[in-house]
């Protein structure tokens, strides 16, 4: 490698006719306001793109261009150059052998950095260039906060000893709130979830210590802590953090608070739940500073989202959107209410809790203490003159009630549910005693969603399909299983070793038509499902999901866990009466079934005969009751 000399980056530029002397001279005058770096100036204005500089300094020093994003680290390594350093000089250890020591730079001629990380490292300095964003993102991903968290965790129960009773007040008089351990516990561990973007963090005391685990792309991932005496602490300072009893140790408590972690404004949702070892406590992380997601970067198709559109715009109906905790139920829904939210309508939601402060929308926290539960609030809300109403979950019969006579009396309602899909949606609202002429009046969409993880593109890799996955697949395919391929993710250090980074949202749409209506009214619950199944456009969750894992977006394994069961292909024929049913079935002129035993002495009739195909007819008119399939009893499990 040519020794590192330095050089004029401007100069370089324009002789190497990347760069006008006018847009240099430019460039120089904005540098001066902002005291930037000249690279980092010429790239927000536009003159030259990042990619186009990093390789003209490659070039120009003959020192290699990296592509962190699927370069292959070992942390390890990465580690033994300390966080401040890798922050404090914009680098990044890759290797480190007897012939040196190769560093990855976001600027290589600055020569007061090589030459102060050649005296850290105590080895001679390789240094290659590599984008400065990449290079943030690697050591955030790197420079965890684990070690850090136990270590303190170490020092607090040492200095707590073996002492079941913790007077957090005492301790916090003697040193201040930055220098108590259970505050830099604390501290680092919200600033490690939100460093790796966790969505709940979960304390939970054991016998054998204390676990710290983090929902990270719903997935939970664990750190154990031997001084289990360290939890009461914890649980004392966050309490107070809410405003909780803290001597109330026998009963479940809420609460909530704010606090900003790396300039980023979280809100915390408190849970605790006593258990045999302690209080254990589940915060729900809110990332209050990325702002609400419009409907358009949610993950719908354009299809979906142009029909979902056309629904909510209505004057008025009910609109609903479905799925388990931790779907994303309550991004899309404020991602509808951010639309429709304009000064030429009134929009009152009620909530529990109110996790996004909106303008202009009248948000009512539900408080059931006070007996302010969701239907008393929305029989005020109807009084308020609203246009749009948005209740943040159907409970029970009362709530589901008075929701769908706001949406039959001019109002747009929207609101959430929790069932498996969109079909049994308008079903679970007859099971809750809602009559069935309000369900088919008001209800106009059903969205139901899921979220399945991402394959991580720096390890992604083909998938070679065990037993189970291919025999899955031809139940949802057919023949055309043999011809697909799928990827997975390896494992690697960009992903945590997981094989997937991020999530991507999964959608059902089910618009009700007059066929659907009409079912409803009845409450025939095997016509509405037939017919919602076979309406045309109708896509199922499972559908949606297989077309992300051809496109190599998601696993296989991520579309079986959220179909919930084996579904059959659309070409399977109906299945006929086996011959070993010992009862046939008479239909009476009125259509009423009688089931009677098969005389002795009298041959059962077969597939063919009428008595098979009048059994099959009336057993559609009956809600359904099927036993699922030995798969699909699997992978319920």
């Amino acid at each position: 490698m040519a020794k590192l000399r330095k050089i004029r980056l401007g100069d370089l530029l324009v002789q190497e006719g990347k760069l006008s002397e006018a847009q240099l001279q430019n460039a120089l005058k904005e540098q001066k306001k902002s005291g930037g770096k000249l690279g980092k100036v010429l790239i927000q204005m536009g003159f030259i793109q990042e990619d186009d500089l990093l390789q003209l300094l490659s070039k120009q020093l003959e020192i290699p261009f990296i592509d962190l994003r699927s370069y292959r680290y070992d942390p390890e390594v990465v580690r033994q150059l300390s966080e401040t350093h890798a922050r404090r000089f914009r680098a990044i250890l890759l290797n480190k052998n007897k012939d040196g020591a190769l560093v990855g730079m976001a600027d290589p001629t600055d020569l007061f950095a090589v030459d102060q990380l050649g005296k850290i490292l105590q080895a001679t300095v390789n240094p290659a260039v590599v984008r400065e964003a990449d290079l943030l993102h690697t050591i955030d991903t790197v420079y965890r906060k684990t070690q850090e968290i136990h270590h303190i965790a170490t020092e607090l129960g040492q200095e707590m000893g073996d002492e079941d009773e913790v007077v957090l007040e005492n301790m916090l008089a003697e040193a201040g709130p930055e220098d108590a351990p259970v505050a830099r516990l604390l501290q680092s561990m919200f600033e490690d979830s939100v460093q790796i973007g966790a969505s709940d963090i979960h304390v939970e005391p054991d016998e054998s210590g204390l676990h710290i685990r983090q929902r990270v792309d719903g997935v939970l991932q664990e750190q154990t802590i031997k001084e289990r005496q360290v939890a009461r602490a914890l649980v004392s300072r966050l309490k107070l953090m809410c405003g909780l009893n803290i001597s109330e140790r026998r009963l479940p408590q809420d609460g909530r608070f704010n606090m900003r972690v790396k300039n980023r404004s979280i809100d915390v949702r408190l849970s605790t739940m006593p258990t045999q070892y302690g209080e254990s406590v589940v915060m729900r992380l809110l990332d209050q500073s990325q702002g609400l997601l419009s409907l358009d970067h949610i993950g719908m198709s354009e299809r979906t989202l142009a029909r979902f559109r056309v629904s909510i715009h209505q004057p008025q109906g009910l609109v609903l959107v479905t799925g388990p905790t931790g779907s994303g139920k309550t991004t899309t829904l404020y991602g509808a209410l951010s639309e429709l939210n304009t000064p030429a309508v009134k929009v009152i939601s009620v909530e529990d809790p109110v996790e996004y402060r909106l303008p202009r929308i009248n948000q009512v926290q539900v408080n059931s203490r006070i007996g302010l539960s969701f239907a008393s609030v929305l029989r005020s809300a109807l009084r308020q003159d609203p246009d749009i109403l948005m209740v943040g979950e159907m409970r029970d019969e009362e709530t589901a009630e008075i929701g769908l006579r706001a949406a039959m009396t001019g109002h747009m309602v929207l609101s959430t549910l929790h069932t498996n899909d969109a079909v049994s949606t308008a079903l679970r609202l007859l099971d809750m005693g809602a009559a069935g002429y309000m369900v088919a009046s008001s209800l106009r969409a059903v969205l139901s969603q899921r979220l399945v993880r991402r394959i991580c593109s720096m390890c992604v890799e083909d998938d070679p399909l065990d037993v189970f996955k291919r025999n899955w697949l031809r139940a949802m395919m057919g023949q055309e299983a043999e011809k697909t391929t799928f990827k997975r993710g390896g494992g690697c250090a960009h992903c945590n070793n997981t094989g997937y980074r991020g999530r991507i949202g999964v959608f059902e749409l089910l618009e009700i038509d007059d066929t659907l209506a009409d079912a409803l009214r009845r409450g025939v619950s095997a016509d509405f499902a037939t017919a919602a199944k076979n309406r045309r456009g109708f896509r199922s969750l499972t559908a949606n999901a297989l077309d992300y894992a051809q496109e190599g977006l998601t696993s296989l394994e991520e579309v079986i866990r959220i179909s919930g069961e084996v579904e059959q292909p659309l070409d399977t024929p109906e299945q006929t009466p086996t011959e070993t049913e010992a009862a046939d079935i008479e239909v009476e002129p009125d259509g009423e079934k009688i089931e009677t035993e098969a005389k002795e002495g009298e041959p059962e009739p077969k597939e063919h005969e009428p008595e098979a195909k009048e059994e099959n007819e009336s057993a559609s008119a009956e809600p359904l009751s099927e036993k699922p399939s030995p798969e699909a009893r699997y992978l319920e499990e």
